[in-house]
């Protein structure tokens, strides 16, 4: 567990410093970004739900850990280049939230701009199998990336799986574009028994991008 976790942070550190979340008195599109996202009142009583501020003008991945090397190369951190890539910066530009129930955490970032999904499908295709390292003398860590099947056919959904030493753990992502704006986010299998509602992953992950997508969608 202990080496485990390195790998998991570094997902979820990459991921949480794509974009600057909205600040102040919402704009457009900052306006119509608060209006289509989640709160708490979307969720079942007892589910942690916390919003993600982020310092303005920060740059992407500021004070993370840097990206493990990987055969092929760029597997470790390859979802993050395709967002980055193309990212809009600048108030109104993502929002970003928390949810956390017993089971499961989930980081979920709402976009006013659409992702490349061409970008992320053949970042996927290319990584379903890879390996990454510590360092190139420890022994290599192997991954796959496993693309599910979900009822909203335009999500991309990946399960990315580590067997380190025989045990196996996994996270999840889901990336969608919904008319011109966007929600991507990553599920970890997290315990937590003092939270009082549970969580079954993927399933749960999926209810809640699902939720939040078609919020997306409403005039």
């Amino acid at each position: 567990m202990i080496r485990r976790l390195p790998v998991l942070l570094v997902v979820m550190a990459v991921l949480t410093g794509c974009s600057s979340a909205v600040q102040g008195s919402p704009t457009w599109p900052g306006e119509r970004l608060e209006r289509v996202l989640l709160s708490a009142a979307d969720f079942p009583p007892g589910v942690q739900f916390d919003r993600v501020i982020e310092n303005p003008g920060q740059p992407d991945g500021a004070g993370a850990p840097p990206a493990m090397l990987s055969d092929p190369p760029g597997c470790s951190e390859g979802f993050t280049k395709v967002i980055t890539a193309s990212a809009e910066r600048g108030p109104g530009s993502a929002a970003k939230y928390t949810v956390s129930y017993d089971g499961a955490r989930m980081l979920v970032t709402v976009l006013s701009w659409p992702l490349d999904m061409a970008g992320l499908e053949a970042t996927a295709q290319r990584c379903a199998h890879f390996d990454t390292y510590f360092d190139r003398s420890a022994a290599p860590i192997p991954m796959t990336t496993e693309r599910l099947d979900t009822e909203r056919p335009d999500a991309l959904v990946y399960q990315q799986t580590m067997d380190l030493t025989g045990t196996k753990s996994s996270v999840w992502f889901s990336f969608e574009n919904v008319d011109s704006m966007a929600v991507f986010a990553v599920a970890f299998p997290t315990p937590n028994p003092a939270i009082s509602v549970k969580a079954t992953l993927p399933q749960t992950f999926l209810d809640v991008t699902g939720k939040q997508a078609q919020r997306l969608a409403m005039p």
